[in-house]
């Protein structure tokens, strides 16, 4: 099969790393990855538990077909609880180390306790190594990635790192692996960071050659491969666009958050978006757009690689970002731009590289700089708070300060780095945080499109497109297409979203084969290098019950049906453009007929009827 069957514990109070046998028993019912480690997870901590103490845990995990030749199979997840939200979290990214991981002979890494002084891992095959981290502590991820690199002389390690915004503790922060691929909402850097854990150095040369019947598998993902390339969105879109192809779209359909969602259209949009990237700067002749880059065993290669204009005033005497590396997605774009009304290309650049230099999750730091800037509108917070600094919407320099504040943890920056529901909460106006369950939104107005309000109210993790991404159905009309201003069918359309996501995040493939795949695509590969007999419905039945466990542990942590809700604005305040004009978002026709979907109770917990059925 393609489990490792092993994970290894690192106890960092103790400074052991210890070998275990994978729970094949979990494994059969929950797949791996996100699924997996949840279990874990609710099996090792007391819910209640303070999300940056010791007792908290932090587990790196891969999926069973991360590491083999499935297409995009080199994801993995960082699970723990979440000091941003109190929620469960699980953030998934793709890279190489993943893959690195597997081939090193793993299907996860636990981590807990914490040091007494800074550490790092090094893991290479059989040999875990807990190291002194104390030369890269207070360094940026890139500086920590160069001093590493340099001291193994490996170019083939894999690194995982924090940066200073952890270090500071900026609720937010992200895991950062091969330079700009990160595990990056709910604040599981932070975690990291709290453990006095600094980096995870991977090199694994085992592979995974142990599918369970190899020709059937090579079959599988031949075919899988091929629907890929043939499929519009996965074929030809995202490589040539990547996922700001979105930009000018959902703009145009009145669903673009807009100066921290007062309105649902930007018109900026077009000067931020894919195609600007690739439009030839007057400065030197080229675009922002390098190339678009591929994670481990990927054919689609939506990433971005982009440079910033050498004349823009970001980049001045600071040679470190005169060059290629991580460009804007769309979350980002829309987060850094449209959210903020920043329509600068190269300031949105700016402040993504310094996202990915120092860990911060660009979605909610986006979102928090738009908060502050509608404070600031409100005269809630002057320059007498910012230390100078004018943060109205649109000024990009606004913008590009606050991602060195807080990347640093100075000033200002320690107010951003709370987070907008703090951050609202401190200066008196809690309304104005766009979040929920703590955490901010991402790039769909709920009043644009019905389901995805639904989808952000009942996540897991808070706010989140990609626990539930029913734009593919409302906009893009995959798998079929729904009216995107209809409440109609939408608990239905959210549940069926949500579990089959659980199941494919748990696989090591990434969710954006869904635009091509269904579960028919996707089960034959995990049955042929996977014993247990998978197959679509069994699959997505045990997505069924990683939601439902996610759910439970969220219950017991001491959320509840009152954590199911939008801001008031999204509920209240109806769209001024676009075809949703005149419309909010309809949550409370849509929630009870969700839970009544899910199996749960009217107060939103599963009934002993639905936990008896999943086996929880």
């Amino acid at each position: 099969m393609a489990w490792q069957r092993r994970l290894l514990r690192v106890n960092l109070t103790a400074g052991t790393c210890v070998e275990e046998p994978l729970n094949m028993e979990w494994a059969m019912k929950y797949i791996g990855q996100r699924g997996l480690a949840t279990k874990y997870l609710c099996e090792e901590i007391d819910p209640k538990v303070d999300a940056l103490s010791p007792d908290n845990k932090l587990i790196m995990a891969t999926g069973p077909l991360t590491g083999t030749m499935a297409a995009t199979g080199g994801r993995y997840s960082v699970i723990t609880k979440s000091p941003l939200t109190g929620a469960v979290a699980c953030s998934n990214s793709g890279g190489f180390i993943g893959a690195e991981l597997k081939q090193a002979g793993w299907d996860m890494i636990i981590f807990e306790g914490r040091a007494a002084e800074p550490v790092y891992l090094y893991l290479e095959n059989d040999q875990a190594e807990l190291c002194p981290a104390g030369d890269i502590w207070g360094k940026s991820i890139w500086e920590a990635d160069e001093y590493l690199h340099t001291k193994y002389q490996d170019p083939l390690i894999r690194i995982a790192c924090v940066g200073r915004a952890a270090e500071q503790g900026c609720l937010y922060s992200a895991v950062v692996n091969d330079l700009h691929r990160a595990a990056g909402r709910s604040g599981v850097g932070t975690v990291m960071a709290s453990k006095h854990l600094k980096a995870v150095v991977v090199r694994g040369t085992k592979g995974v050659g142990n599918v369970r019947d190899p020709k059937a598998f090579f079959q599988a993902t031949a075919a899988g491969k091929k629907t890929l390339a043939e499929n519009a969105v996965t074929g030809q879109g995202l490589p040539a666009m990547g996922t700001q192809v979105l930009m000018n779209v959902i703009n145009e359909v009145g669903a673009m958050p807009t100066r921290n969602m007062r309105d649902v259209q930007f018109e900026g949009a077009h000067r931020i978006s894919a195609e600007a990237m690739l439009e030839p700067r007057e400065s030197d002749g080229k675009p922002n757009l390098v190339t678009n880059a591929a994670c481990f065993g990927c054919t689609i290669a939506c990433g971005r690689i982009s440079t910033i204009d050498p004349q823009h005033y970001t980049i001045q005497n600071k040679p470190e970002y005169m060059h290629a590396s991580g460009g804007l997605e769309y979350e980002a774009a829309w987060a850094l731009g449209c959210d903020t009304g920043v329509d600068d290309l190269d300031a949105l650049t700016y402040a993504n590289f310094v996202c990915n230099e120092d860990g911060m999750d660009p979605i909610s730091f986006g979102s928090t700089v738009a908060a502050a800037m509608e404070l600031f509108d409100l005269g809630a917070i002057t320059t007498e708070h910012t230390g100078g600094i004018e943060f109205r919407f649109g000024s990009a320099e606004a913008l590009t300060k606050a991602a060195e504040l807080v990347a640093t943890g100075e000033g200002f920056g320690r107010d951003l780095a709370l987070g907008s529901k703090r951050l609202c909460e401190k200066y008196g106006h809690p309304d104005l945080s766009m979040t929920v369950k703590g955490q901010e939104f991402p790039a769909y107005d709920p009043r644009g499109i019905q389901g995805m309000g639904l989808a952000y109210a009942t996540s897991n993790r808070g706010a989140c497109h990609l626990r539930g991404y029913t734009v593919s159905s409302e906009i893009m009309g995959v798998p079929v297409k729904t009216d995107p201003l209809s409440t109609e069918g939408k608990p239905e359309l959210v549940k069926a979203f949500q579990d089959a996501t659980a199941a494919v995040d748990s696989t090591g493939l990434c969710v954006f084969t869904t635009f091509g795949w269904t579960l028919e695509d996707i089960a034959p590969q995990v049955d042929a290098a996977c014993e247990g007999g998978w197959t679509s419905e069994s699959m997505l039945e045990a997505g069924e019950r990683i939601w439902n466990l996610e759910r439970q542990f969220n219950l017991d942590a001491g959320l509840s049906k009152a954590d199911d809700t939008l801001p008031k604005r999204l509920l209240k305040d109806a769209a001024k453009t676009g075809p949703a004009k005149g419309m909010v978002n309809r949550l409370d026709e849509m929630l009870p007929l969700y839970y009544a979907a899910r199996g749960w109770t009217p107060e939103g917990a599963p009934t002993d009827e639905t936990r008896q059925r999943l086996g929880l």
